[in-house]
């Protein structure tokens, strides 16, 4: 199977490069198209289209996207570059070649008001402009007749790049007390996680003659507010020895910590279906952020 991946230069793209590697020939396009990617700036959706017809691939896996979830609130027009019109041109190209797609979206296009995890049909209502870039995008593709599936996803992190993971470690190191929000309740999901995820569902979609169409939940399993999860986390890479010692993690309001874009209050996703129809088995959040925080024991 020929498979481009868009983004590969992301948190997530970083690891979907190996976990796609052993479906086929996978072909990285990035906007610097270093170590013998592609080089293609994404928000040029002339230049997208260009490079996707050139290399007339069965599977696009789109993990670009515009995430700086504050910033966007005042840059709209690269947010909806990004999050809305790139994955419609995916669709459009992807549709004419007979290639299929697969795309991430968020659960901040809910509005936080559920008191049970959302599944993929309830109503959509995004607070921030990321959320709603997000769920345009999502429409955008599901109108261009391309197959495809949209993985909505949550609170994603790693080792590599900024991100809640990687800042609380660094805080911790250099602060006497951390203070974390827990009003807002989520599921933490790993890139690593995502990215074989996604591998093991590629591959046994590809191989449908009846590809199920649209949209599926994937997380971690359980939840926790951010403050919970920062706990788990000083009191992990503590454990390990990441961390000279553990700091106190306090626990704070939303209101306490203002942002710019306003965050859903409660954003956990229902996952049974992508668990039914691809026969996975998705490890708690705390599983999957101990087998992320492995490699620390060793000081990598």
């Amino acid at each position: 199977m020929k498979i481009v991946l868009l983004g590969g230069d992301g948190q997530l793209g970083w690891y979907l490069r190996a976990s796609l590697a052993p479906l086929g020939t996978v072909t990285t396009v990035t906007r610097c198209g270093l170590n013998g990617d592609i080089a293609c700036d994404l928000s040029d959706l002339s230049a997208v289209r260009a490079t996707i017809l050139a290399e007339r691939p069965a599977l696009v896996v789109n993990a670009a996207a515009y995430t700086a979830v504050d910033a966007a609130e005042d840059d709209l027009t690269a947010a909806e570059t990004m999050n809305s019109l790139l994955p419609g041109a995916l669709g459009e190209v992807c549709h004419r070649l007979g290639a299929a797609v697969i795309h991430y979206s968020t659960d901040y296009v809910f509005a936080g008001d559920s008191s049970r995890p959302y599944r993929e049909d309830d109503a959509t209502a995004p607070l921030n402009v990321y959320g709603r870039t997000k769920l345009a995008g999502e429409e955008a593709l599901a109108a261009s007749g391309a197959d495809h599936l949209v993985l909505r996803t949550a609170w994603v992190y790693s080792l590599r790049a900024r991100n809640f993971l990687t800042t609380m470690l660094r805080l911790a190191k250099e602060r006497d007390e951390l203070r974390v929000v827990s009003d807002q309740h989520g599921c933490p999901t790993s890139a690593p996680l995502l990215a074989d995820t996604t591998a093991r569902i590629a591959s046994n979609w590809m191989a449908r003659r009846d590809r199920r169409q649209g949209i599926y939940h994937l997380t971690a399993t359980g939840g926790t507010t951010w403050h919970g999860f920062a706990e788990v986390i000083v009191e992990r890479a503590a454990a390990l020895g990441a961390l000279p010692h553990r700091v106190p993690v306090r626990a704070i309001r939303s209101a306490d910590f203002p942002t710019p874009a306003k965050r859903p209050a409660w954003s956990l996703l229902e996952t049974q279906r992508v668990r039914h129809d691809f026969a996975l088995t998705l490890p708690t959040w705390e599983d999957d952020l101990i087998h992320v925080l492995a490699p620390l024991a060793s000081g990598a």
